[in-house]
């Protein structure tokens, strides 16, 4: 087991210590190759890069809290890292050794007043899941009701401001981070906004709480676990057991059985945008369990975002231009969402391209399995590369598209093959008015 740096003083240390070294590396990667012609600086960076990916997620890995939690987050923003960045700080989405069970027991009774053994008829010694900051159990409640518990580790809230601090600096160093200081401050805002509610488990309890209410009236076949308030609080949240196969096994059943979970995950996450206008913004297959009849069980609300309405309309609006190929209006929507710099830059040809790429996975029969939409849009982005700096990474678009890019890859995953044009008509149909 990992030694858990648990005093703010050993975690700044630690992470100070790694800064220091990528700072270190860097200048002497620099200095080693300064001489050196193009190809060999390349393949020096790639070494570099590979080098500092593995120190972050080492570091990271070993340290419960916000800087294990920014690691996870940072992996599933790939875009803005080195590939070689990407793919060795990727590993913080599984990695996540356990706390003590002493420690997980001294924190349930603090929170809810008693004796273990007076809350709880059983409760598990080992977690069956560890995360970024807490980890859960089964347990059973007194009346006999099977419920799942979720604890957070001792402290992780009191770390979260100097972690992110630290983090931050060290991914900044030498160009491991690929966007500008604005967006920068924008993201780690949106960390920061991200951590405060995740570490408040009475605000996922609300939000579990709504989301169940909401698909029900929707759909039977979207679970949500139920909450147990009397033995909940902030840091201590029990759920009921709710049980279902993983993304793996779910891909192994019928194509009929794999579609119908397909247009579920699409339908719900979109009547959480467009009708709800807050939404599950944790795509990662973890959060997701499934059934042979079909249902689909939701986990996790700690990650949520809301949508305002003037947002939401900004959205259906580019969707709707993009669906008739009306040009100008779609690059006033981008402009609304900040989402690109200045408009008739970009090609109107590689516009259409785009979009027929992008609805390609939407309105036609799409075979997910083969997922064409994603290779002919790394072939069209080669096309499109010159062009780039008229768009902007957006802040009001950042979690709607890495959600959505979740569920895409949840998809192939399921290897779904269907047409999703009632779908997509249901949640968004088209307006003739532009």
């Amino acid at each position: 087991m990992a030694k858990h740096a648990s005093s703010s003083s050993k975690r700044f240390f630690k992470l100070a210590g790694m800064t220091a070294s990528i700072a270190t590396k860097s200048v002497a990667s620099s200095i080693r190759h300064f001489n050196a012609d193009e190809t060999q600086k390349n393949a020096a960076r790639s070494q570099l890069f590979q080098d500092i990916g593995l120190q972050i997620a080492d570091t990271l890995g070993e340290m419960k809290g916000a800087v294990m939690k920014v690691g996870q987050i940072a992996s599933q923003y790939k875009d803005i890292f080195p590939p070689e960045v990407a793919k060795a700080i990727a590993k913080l989405q599984r990695q996540a050794p356990a706390m003590p069970f002493t420690a997980i027991q001294q924190q349930v009774e603090k929170e809810l007043g008693k004796p273990l053994a007076d809350i709880f008829s059983s409760f598990e010694t080992e977690p069956f899941a560890a995360a970024s900051i807490g980890q859960v159990h089964r347990a059973v409640l007194p009346n006999g009701q099977a419920v799942v518990v979720k604890v957070q580790y001792p402290g992780v809230d009191l770390a979260c401001e100097s972690d992110l601090k630290q983090v931050r600096l060290a991914l900044r160093l030498m160009g491991v981070l690929k966007i500008d200081r604005k967006l920068q401050q924008q993201l780690f805002h949106e960390i920061q906004d991200s951590l405060s509610a995740e570490l408040n488990y009475e605000i996922e309890a609300q939000n579990l709480t709504v989301f169940k209410t909401f698909h029900e009236k929707l759909d039977a076949q979207i679970i949500i676990p139920t909450v147990y308030p009397d033995y909940s609080s902030r840091r201590v949240l029990t759920l009921s057991l709710e049980q279902g196969e993983s993304i793996e096994t779910a891909s192994t059943w019928p194509i009929e059985t794999r579609n119908q979970i397909g247009r579920r995950l699409i339908r719900a996450l979109g009547q959480e945008m467009f009708f709800l206008k807050r939404f599950h913004c944790d795509p990662h297959p973890g959060n997701f369990a499934f059934r042979p009849d079909g249902s689909v069980i939701i986990y996790d609300y700690g990650s949520v975002k809301t949508l305002s309405n003037e947002i939401t309309q900004h959205f259906k609006a580019l969707v709707n231009a993009a669906r008739q190929s009306n040009i100008p209006q779609l690059e006033q929507q981008l402009l609304a969402l900040h989402a690109i710099v200045e408009t008739d830059k970009f090609p109107h040809e590689l516009y259409l391209q785009w979009i027929e790429i992008l609805l390609r996975p939407l309105n036609t029969e799409y075979d997910f399995a083969k997922n064409s939409a994603h290779h002919d849009g790394m072939q069209l982005l080669k096309a499109s590369l010159k062009y780039w700096d008229v768009f902007k990474p957006s802040p009001d678009t950042l979690m709607v598209n890495r959600t959505i890019s979740g569920q895409y890859w949840n998809l192939i995953h399921l290897k779904v093959h269907d047409n999703l044009s009632e779908v997509f008509e249901e949640l968004l149909p088209i307006q003739n008015n532009l």
